[in-house]
């Protein structure tokens, strides 16, 4: 299969590392032009470079905003105001107790995690509606079905990810834009590797055996036993945004090596 993404213009949000930097480079490599998305100008430049220098030739520029806040988006909007593929992967996490979790931290996820691809989308799928093709995603995660205790907050806002693009694919509905959830299990990004560095250090285990034992103990259900590495999930992504994908949309797609203990 080759997937062509040149003369689409893609935004990914919160891509300046991790699993928005592996998206990154999946669809610049697909030729599309690639737009990565920040809170911090240092970062976002230093991410479009590292981009160019992985994929010659590669179309990249920076946008600095802040989308987990309403006036992020509407600098971020300013900026672009138009897109082909729209990516919805800004997020946080981490974990805290339900009954020490105050109103503002969840407020705080709700709008990073949830309202930044919901004012996103509300955006840009008219003009993809007027073109009649478009791709938007939502990064959700395993956690929007298996609720993790320690991170209740965390996993409510994954599963709206599901119900927001479940919803617009149906309004979207024979437009030729199609709205689809990505849900990543365990990964071995950045942040993962920064929460094993003890652990790994410790065991004097190589990062993907402490990330596999990590799995193994947290994720017992996991089929695959073994943390996803972040091309995986990216291939995932970069497929989804093809035009070979336009058959699938309003679809919860599971990158999670099987953690969730489904036959759907």
């Amino acid at each position: 299969m080759n997937i062509d993404l040149h003369g689409k213009t893609a935004l990914v949000t919160g891509s300046t590392q991790g699993i928005g930097f592996a998206i990154a480079l999946g669809l610049a490599e697909a030729g599309a032009k690639v737009v990565i998305n920040g809170r911090k100008a240092p970062a976002v430049d230093a991410a479009v470079a590292k981009l160019q220098q992985a994929v010659s030739g590669a179309q990249v520029q920076g946008l600095t905003a802040d989308v987990g806040s309403a006036e992020g988006c509407r600098q971020a909007i300013a900026h672009l105001p138009e897109v082909d593929i729209l990516v919805n992967n800004v997020g946080v996490y981490g974990p805290q107790d339900f009954f020490d979790t105050p109103d503002d931290e969840w407020e705080r996820f709700f709008q990073v995690n949830v309202m930044s691809g919901v004012r996103l989308s509300r955006a840009y799928l008219p003009g993809m509606a007027q073109k009649g093709w478009g791709r938007v995603l939502f990064i959700s995660s395993e956690s929007a079905l298996n609720i993790p205790a320690d991170m209740i907050h965390y996993g409510f806002t994954k599963t709206s990810n599901l119900s927001v693009s479940r919803g617009l694919a149906k309004r979207m509905a024979g437009t030729g834009v199609t709205v689809n959830a990505i849900l990543p299990g365990p990964t071995l990004s950045e942040g993962l590797q920064d929460m094993l560095k003890d652990e790994q250090a410790a065991s004097g285990e190589s990062l993907e055996k402490t990330a596999a034992a990590f799995v193994m103990k947290n994720r017992p259900t996991s089929i695959i036993q073994r943390a996803a590495s972040m091309e995986e999930v990216a291939n995932m992504v970069v497929y989804i945004a093809s035009p070979q994908a336009s058959a699938t949309t309003g679809a919860a797609l599971r990158v999670d090596g099987g953690v969730v203990d489904s036959l759907a």
